[in-house]
């Protein structure tokens, strides 16, 4: 046979050690056309969504606070409205009637118009009127309780309330039994620091 035989086991460098070692290329070219890309900035985490959301609930509350303080600053200048007020507000009304005092029946009937009216003797006519008719029918009449109210707004209600009566002697109404409890609807309004009786309706007479 002709030609090379490969070296027998042992005769030398076997592997890459039988090559020569070859240069480092320096210029290798880069698979970039050109530069790299400059590196992309981490997205920085946007608070101001966040921010705004905050700022319109503050904003939100901050109005509903200024409407509650508003609401109580109107109502600030009115007495208020409770069963106790009421209660006395009915009895002072009903004093009126039982003693002739034609001023203070015309003033709580006028529902807070007393002082801008500038005549009153029609006003006060009725309420003389009133005044007669209540004292015919009864001879002393005490509030004992509040039994329903109904708020229409924060200086207006209407009143359900039971009262004590003592009938007149002259009294149309039955005579067997003297004293007796009634009950009757007030319509109130509380204005320039009093609550008025606009109207007062017995449920068993007429109204006064």
């Amino acid at each position: 046979m002709t030609g090379p035989y490969p070296p027998e086991y042992g005769a030398g460098p076997v592997g890459p050690q039988m090559y020569a070692p070859q240069p480092y290329q320096a210029n290798v070219p880069s698979p970039y056309p050109s530069m790299l890309p400059p590196p992309v900035p981490y997205p920085k985490r946007r608070w101001w969504p966040i921010a705004a959301v905050a700022l319109a609930v503050a904003v939100v509350a901050a109005l509903v606070t200024a409407i509650v303080l508003a609401s109580r600053n109107d109502a600030s200048g009115h007495t208020a409205l409770t069963q106790a007020s009421a209660k006395a507000a009915i009895q002072e009304y009903l004093d009126a009637l039982s003693k002739g005092d034609d001023q203070t029946v015309a003033r709580h009937t006028l529902c807070g118009l007393f002082d801008a009216v500038k005549e009153h003797r029609s006003d006060l006519a009725l309420a003389s009127l009133s005044s007669d008719a209540f004292r015919k029918q009864y001879s002393h009449v005490e509030v004992t309780s509040i039994d329903k109210m109904v708020n229409w707004s924060p200086n207006q209600a209407q009143v359900l309330f039971t009262m004590r009566v003592t009938l007149a002697s002259g009294s149309t109404r039955d005579q067997s039994t003297k004293d007796n409890e009634e009950q009757a609807v007030a319509q109130l309004l509380a204005e320039d620091n009093q609550i008025l009786v606009c109207s007062y309706l017995p449920r068993t007479a007429g109204q006064y």
